[in-house]
């Protein structure tokens, strides 16, 4: 496991956010309805401009269904997610209803779905968001239009399983990730010299 970095103002942080990772390794226990009514609406409570909510999570759990959406995994990410009791896809809409282009629907999306995977997080769940997908099939086969959505990635949802039933290289990634210092990612901006 990698030595994650910890710093004075880490202390102060709800432990949902260093406590949450992206597992790879998924349970076959369910997720019941109401958790997932639960999660949905812990998205639907994030914000967007202008109140706009312009996501949508399309999600499949059993069947003829779910085999449509393990189809649009890349085949790396069907050696693991296909576990996850629950596969959802999330879209960004492009446009409102009087056709204004939605400028930050994409930004606004991804707030919906860090809303999701701590409340997931908070109910013992764990999520792991994937960029791994047959980008140019999900529209036709899930039945959206590319005019009117973007598709962003797929999320795997459900409990972790045992690590040693992944295929060994990602057991070896079966772990939370460090993250960068804050003084890369955020800075006081001063007029330049």
């Amino acid at each position: 496991m990698s030595k994650r970095l910890v710093t004075e103002h880490t202390e102060s942080l709800d432990s949902v956010f260093i406590d949450r990772f992206s597992t790879r390794s998924f349970s076959y226990r369910p997720v019941s309805d109401t958790q997932l009514s639960t999660l949905f609406e812990a998205a639907r409570w994030a914000p967007s401009a202008s109140n706009s909510q312009p996501w949508l999570f399309l999600y499949s759990t059993t069947g003829t269904e779910r085999e449509v959406f393990n189809s649009l995994l890349r085949p790396n990410n069907q050696r693991w997610a296909t576990a996850a009791p629950v596969l959802a896809y999330v879209f960004a809409r492009k446009y409102a209803d009087d056709g204004r282009a939605y400028r930050t629907s994409q930004f606004d999306t991804g707030a919906a779905w860090m809303s999701l995977a701590i409340q997931a997080a908070k109910l013992g769940l764990h999520t792991h968001a994937i960029g791994g997908i047959n980008f140019d099939q999900v529209h036709d086969k899930l039945g959206l239009s590319p005019d009117d959505y973007d598709v962003i990635v797929g999320v795997a949802i459900g409990y972790r399983g045992n690590p040693a039933n992944l295929p060994d290289d990602l057991q070896l990634r079966e772990h939370p990730s460090d993250r960068k210092q804050v003084t890369e990612i955020a800075r006081r901006w001063v007029f330049p010299s």
